[in-house]
């Protein structure tokens, strides 16, 4: 119980509100110590294909493997280009408008760093993603939070307007949303356009889950009438092809935003991943049916553990799409003793019943907003999801 008490004090420190690294290492930490299944962590338990790891490995064996270009070789280029034509009809000049990254993590942080001053305002939507917070302090920025309220987590438009402030520089979106498994919506989306549009606010859109959509394509704000000129949008060969590990992300962006954030790059990771550049653009000439077959095995497998989760006995909030959901707790720990709060709960978790999961409360700045919800990831082998169902439905 001391060291419960010590976890939750730390967690609770407002010098690490916004920071979810604590966490994750708090809970990998008690899976292994617990022999837990481990539903907290966001990748898969199964690798990508095969042609695109055998690509991977030849040039490991042959070459390249001494500095790119400093953007990214040309042929990675010239495929980020295709794709986004492909999917969305968004025309990029590769050589001028394309940037690869060190995974969205350092495009994220390249595109915050070189874009924002010390006081400069940038307007993020609540619960996010834990990197945010940490980029945005690193610049010496400033977080404005607008909150999506669960379970809908829809757009407040008033909020929104309400956050811009003539300090205000970004707006940091992120759809497929994670950790609510949010889809903006067509309306949400326009919304957020006018808003940016009216204010001269630079967007940058997170769609790191963009082929992990249920509710119908994906739509890149990107795309919308006068969105393409003022956003900076990220795509991820770690969430689309099942390689995290990789880190291989990119950028696509008019000229001058591309540039701003290739200067930060600079100096962040100069470049990366020479090896795994060519099996990237591999994978993303891949057919339709990859990319179809990837949203599809994922939402079997959202479905059956929400099936699971409601069986157990939790209330499960709707996923659009990434590989996480939302569970509420509240009966759950009612009928089984364990704490209502989710960083407690998630503490208690893996000894009561050997699962893993994240509490929502560490994606906010104010906390209270997520202290009844804990985050699950889907991604998982369809035996590990069973076998944590049956866990949770036998706590005593």
């Amino acid at each position: 119980m001391a060291d419960l008490a010590r976890m939750v004090e730390a967690l609770r420190n407002p010098r690490l509100q916004g920071f979810g690294t604590t966490i994750f290492a708090e809970m990998s930490a008690l899976a292994l110590r617990t022999e837990s299944i481990n539903l907290g962590q966001g990748f898969p338990d199964t690798d990508g294909p095969v042609e695109i790891a055998d690509i991977a490995a030849e040039c490991v064996r042959n070459g390249p493997n001494q500095y790119p270009p400093l953007p990214g070789q040309p042929d990675l280029r010239a495929a980020v280009a295709e794709h986004q034509q492909r999917f969305y009809g968004l025309s990029y000049d590769p050589d001028t408008e394309v940037l690869v990254t060190a995974g969205a993590t350092e495009a994220i942080a390249a595109s915050i760093i070189a874009l924002c001053d010390h006081g400069d305002e940038v307007i993020v939507f609540e619960p996010t993603y834990d990197s945010y917070a940490a980029t945005i302090a690193m610049a010496g920025a400033t977080l404005v939070p607008v909150i999506l309220e669960a379970p809908a987590y829809e757009l407040d438009v008033d909020a929104l307007r309400g956050a811009v402030t003539p300090n205000s520089r970004l707006l940091l979106l992120n759809t497929p949303h994670n950790p609510t498994g949010k889809v903006f919506s067509e309306e949400e989306l326009r919304a957020i356009a006018a808003v940016a549009i009216e204010y001269d606010l630079v967007v940058v859109s997170d769609e790191v889950y963009e082929h992990m959509t249920f509710t119908g394509p994906h739509l890149p704000i990107a795309s919308l009438p006068e969105m393409r000129e003022r956003t900076i949008t990220i795509g991820s060969a770690g969430k689309t092809f099942s390689f995290t590990g990789w880190k291989v992300g990119w950028i696509t962006a008019p000229s001058e935003l591309r540039a701003a954030a290739m200067t930060a790059k600079q100096f962040l990771t100069f470049v990366n991943a020479a090896p795994l550049q060519p099996a990237v653009a591999m994978g993303l000439r891949l057919p339709d049916a990859y990319f179809a077959g990837l949203r599809n095995e994922l939402l079997a497998k959202r479905d059956r553990l929400s099936a699971g989760l409601l069986a157990a006995g939790f209330d499960v909030v709707p996923t659009q799409g990434t590989y996480f959901l939302s569970a509420n707790i509240t009966s759950f720990a009612a009928a089984h003793n364990l704490p209502a709060t989710s960083i407690e709960f998630c503490l208690a978790l893996p000894e009561a019943a050997g699962v893993v999961a994240v509490p929502s409360e560490v994606f906010y700045q104010t906390k209270e907003a997520g202290r009844s919800l804990i985050r699950f990831a889907f991604c998982k082998k369809d035996d590990v999801l069973d076998a944590a169902i049956e866990r949770l439905s036998n706590v005593n």
